[in-house]
This record gives C-alpha cells, structure tokens and sequence, in this order.
C-alpha cells in the first residue's frame, strides 16, 4: 500500500460518544477554560491595582452580559474540573474502577458541577 491509500486510524468521528470519553475530553477542555479565564482575574485584579478608573472599567466589563456569561462557563469549568479532579483522585487510589462505579462517579461529577455552580451563582447574586 502506498502512503497516500493508508487507512487511517480511527478518532472521534468513528467511536460512539460514552460517558467515560466525554467526561475525558471535558476534562481537559475545562482545564483549558480555566487557564484562559484566569487572564480575567489577572485583568481584574490589575485593573484594581490601576486606580478606581481601570478598576471601574474592569467591572463595568464583568458585569456585562458578555462578562457574566464567562464568569459562569468559568465557575461551571471550575466545578466540573474539582469533580472530576476527586473522582480521579480515587481512581489514582484504586478504587471505582468497576464499570457501574465509573458511570455513576461520572454522573455524579457533571450532576456535582452543575449544583455547585448553581447554588454559588445563587447565593453570590443573593449577597449583591
């Protein structure tokens, strides 16, 4: 066979999605949106250290409806990488290894996130 007319191996767009590849590749693109949404803490926090001009800047910014919606998908990668990140933690402990084990810790992860998120967006508007 020539190396053009090889046959591929197969990715993403062969295998059916389960719940232990998707809670994998969430994994890792929640890591990501956490390394990212961290230049909008740094940004806020250097926009505090500016003066009450940059700093009211910044805050007009997160306030926005653009703002709020990334403060949300970050608190929502926040939590789902701490979940996960524990479920994984016992994983690396030995334990839960068995396949009903790992599909209710990763249900319990994504059900874990979305509470978590939730009640802390709940109970910071309350505060406000």
């Amino acid at each position: 066979m020539s190396a053009d007319h090889r046959p591929l191996s197969p990715h993403l767009q062969v295998y059916k999605p389960q719940i232990t590849s998707v809670m994998s590749i969430l994994h890792r693109i929640t890591g990501v949106a956490l390394a990212v949404g961290t230049l909008l803490l740094i940004y806020w926090l250097a926009a505090a250290a500016g003066g009450p001009e940059s700093y009211a800047a910044a805050q007009s910014f997160i306030a926005s409806p653009i703002g709020l919606i990334l403060l949300f998908g970050w608190t929502l990668a926040f939590f789902y990488h701490l979940c996960n990140g524990i479920r994984h933690l016992f994983w690396d402990a030995g334990y839960g290894f068995e396949l009903p084990t790992v599909y209710k810790s990763g249900w319990a992860a994504l059900i874990a996130a979305g509470v978590l998120t939730l009640l802390s967006w709940a109970i910071g508007l309350a505060v406000m």
